[in-house]
């Protein structure tokens, strides 16, 4: 009876536990783990035994901006993404809503044990979430870079601090922080096209919607060029350097070539695989030289 009761009862925080995890499980790969790698290489200091604080860091941010979007729109999630928490009826709308808000609280907690620079991250990630969500900031498509590309920026801060040991931004951190938000604003539509036919649909506003054909030019155009910049930035040797402007390439050719749902799916798993490449950079730098 007993072992019985302890069993149910395990599979129900096991039950919570999945619940929680599948509101971040579509951002792991497009944001979870290039913050990750961005933090540990922009970092002052790399500790190992200390390195697992930025991902746990980041991936409460993460959870925070995602409980607050997915709770905007709940049907137009049943349609495209019926496999979120909320349309797949593991969690209602009011409770979500109600975990939203304590996370604000949660990650501030969580942030004071890194310091303040952590904190000051935390605070302006809390505010621009309110935008993006509450205010609608995303129904625009270039607000909707812009405010992406900087909270994209708070979570890189902020895991770059609780990665290091030292607790801190040095200036090369923050160079890298800037750059990194710049690049991620003005490429970020990458992960647009595969949504274009839905987002017309419902009316949002996207760079791909708006401008579909200059969009997919950007990418063919705008990967190369930032790869150089980087390249040339973090002063990455001849071989390197070809190798990622020859990758980036690749990979605006096809939003180019290839325009299917299918075939915009598949390029944006390789320009998260570019994004993660331009932040292993600032690591290469440090290594190279003794920086």
């Amino acid at each position: 009876m007993f072992s019985q009761a302890l069993t149910v009862r395990a599979d129900s925080i096991a039950r919570h536990f999945e619940t929680v995890f599948l509101f971040t499980k579509n951002d792991i790969r497009t944001t979870l783990i290039p913050v990750t790698i961005f933090a540990l290489s922009a970092a002052p200091k790399y500790n190992p035994t200390h390195a697992w604080n930025a991902p746990l860091w980041i991936w409460f941010h993460l959870l925070q901006f995602n409980i607050a979007n997915q709770i905007q729109d709940p049907e137009e999630d049943r349609k495209n993404k019926p496999s979120r928490p909320i349309p797949a009826g593991r969690i209602s709308v009011d409770s979500a809503a109600d975990m939203r808000w304590v996370m604000v609280p949660v990650c501030l907690l969580l942030s004071l044990w890194y310091g303040t620079q952590a904190v000051l991250a935390s605070t302006v990630f809390a505010a621009l979430t309110i935008w993006y969500n509450e205010l609608r900031g995303d129904k625009m498509g270039l607000s909707k870079n812009v405010l992406t590309a900087i909270l994209y920026g708070c979570l890189e801060v902020g895991g770059t601090v609780a990665g290091s040991p030292d607790s801190c931004v040095d200036m090369a951190g923050a160079l890298a922080a800037a750059i990194s938000s710049t690049i991620y604003a003005t490429t970020l539509h990458a992960q647009d096209f595969k949504d274009e036919e839905g987002d017309r649909l419902t009316g949002r506003r996207t760079l791909p919607t708006m401008f579909p054909k200059a969009a997919r030019f950007s990418m063919m155009f705008g990967l190369p060029l930032w790869a150089y910049a980087l390249s040339h930035i973090w002063k990455t040797d001849a071989l390197s350097t070809t190798a990622f402007v020859l990758y980036s390439a690749f990979v605006g050719t096809r939003f180019v070539m290839y325009k299917t749902v299918g075939d915009d799916k598949q390029s944006c798993k390789f320009y998260s695989l570019w994004h993660s490449l331009g932040h292993l950079l600032p690591g290469y730098w440090r290594f190279f030289y003794g920086v």
